[in-house]
């Protein structure tokens, strides 16, 4: 039986020499392989009061659309800077070379509501804990973190659970 991670394809020095990128749009193509990634991604918040799925910019958003959609809640996008209409909140995060911003709209979550994060590749944990100011900002409480892909290598998982937060990850790949 194939795991999430058969789906998966490496694509070696992309976006530059010496890096091995992980490629999801394998995995979104093939219809198994897309349900076991949702399914498994959800599997450990079933049950809990999830009142919304969070999705980081930009495969966070097809994972989570489709998360919320089995969990029967509504679906937050987190952006780069200037992507969304409308009045939003900011929130800086460092980047390998430099600083990028994310935002989302200032009245997607209400104080006091349950949220699940959801991306594609937990790296470094910038984008994810920019992610996670945001929700916070806005009152509600993340009631995890779910990846596809964890690089443990990177340290994202060490500083997303040193803020508190449960991390899950279908799968883990050694070096960057």
């Amino acid at each position: 039986m194939k795991t999430v991670s058969d789906y998966i394809r490496t694509i070696p020095d992309f976006p530059k020499p010496g890096i091995m990128f992980r490629d999801v749009t394998t995995l979104f193509a093939d219809p198994r392989g897309f349900r076991i990634a949702i399914d498994q991604l959800l599997h450990p918040y079933a049950g809990q009061p999830i009142d919304r799925v969070v999705g980081l910019e930009a495969r966070g958003f097809i994972l989570g659309g489709a998360i919320a959609h089995q969990l029967s809640v509504g679906f937050v996008p987190i952006r780069k800077k200037g992507k969304l209409p409308g009045k939003t909140i900011e929130q800086a995060y460092t980047l390998e070379y430099g600083e990028a911003v994310m935002e989302v709209h200032h009245d997607a979550l209400q104080a006091g509501e349950k949220v699940l994060m959801v991306d594609d590749l937990l790296a470094t944990g910038g984008t994810a804990e920019a992610g996670i100011k945001l929700i916070e900002r806005m009152g509600a409480e993340v009631m995890g973190c779910a990846f596809v892909i964890d690089l443990p290598d990177l340290g994202g998982r060490q500083k997303l659970e040193g803020l508190g937060m449960d991390v899950h990850a279908l799968c883990a790949f050694e070096g960057d």
